[in-house]
Formats: structure tokens, sequence, C-alpha cells
């Protein structure tokens, strides 16, 4: 496998994970009552919307094809799956521990891509941006969590 087959390969998982995150936030933003948690819930979905897009253009500068999003892997459909489902009891509390889950497993996805010393720097330097950002985002719904219960 050529070098930027490699690269690739791994950033398509993450842009299918912020596919499946994006779409998670958006559902859990559809659901909930609380107009601040609607927007926290919105905001999420921006940004990983955001990711998604900075995550294609890096592949597509490597001369491969991005994932459309249109497909899920098992595991990065269960991550949400559950999200979805608790939504249904629009327990605030609740979706916010199972998106702080999913956020989570997240961050080891980012963490194992990054373990990667042979990774552009343009490449690392976003990976590890956004992975801020999901640890802020953590952080936030934790944040949100105290406030709720």
């Amino acid at each position: 496998m050529k070098y930027t087959e490699k690269i690739s390969n791994k950033l398509n998982e993450l842009l299918v994970k912020n596919y499946d995150a994006e779409k998670g936030y958006l559902n859990a933003a559809e659901t909930a009552e609380d107009p601040a948690i609607k927007m926290f819930f919105k905001k999420r979905a921006i940004e990983r919307g955001d990711f998604a897009k900075a995550l294609r253009i890096e592949i597509l500068r490597y001369g491969q094809i991005p994932e459309d999003g249109g497909t899920f892997k098992g595991a990065v459909h269960r991550n949400w799956t559950a999200l979805r489902t608790l939504l249904a009891s629009n327990d605030v509390e609740v979706v916010l521990k199972e998106a702080i889950r999913g956020e989570e497993e997240s961050l080891k996805e980012y963490d194992e891509i990054l373990k990667d010393r042979n990774m552009p720097p343009s490449i690392d330097i976003m990976l590890n941006n956004q992975r801020k950002a999901i640890q802020a985002a953590i952080n936030s719904e934790k944040v949100h969590e105290v406030l709720v219960s």
C-alpha cells in the first residue's frame, strides 16, 4: 500500500466517524426541548461537519477518494445508535452521558491515528486541533450534565 493510500485510509476512518457524530448531534438537537441544550448539540454538529470538510480536503489533496458519508461501519453506528435510542426518553442527563461516551470513543480514535509519527505536519496539526476541540466538547458536556442533574 502506498503512503498516500495509508494516510487517506486513516483519514477516511475519521471522516466516517465525524459524519456519524454530526448526524448524532443533529438528531439530539431535534429532540432536545431545552433551548440551551438544543443549541449546544447544533454547535457540536456544525463542528463535526467542519471536521469532515477538512478531512475531505486532505484526502483529496492526497489524490484519494473520500467516503461519501452514506456508509456506516459497525463500530461507528453503535457509538451513536444508543444516543438516538435514548433521545426518545427525552432525559437530557442520559443523553449528555451518552454524548460524552461517544466523544470519548472519538478521542481514542484520534489518539490511535496520532500515534503515527509519519503523518505530514499539516495533517498532524489538523488532527491535534480537532482532538482538542473534541476534548473541549467533552468538558462542556460534563458541565452541562452537572447543571441539569
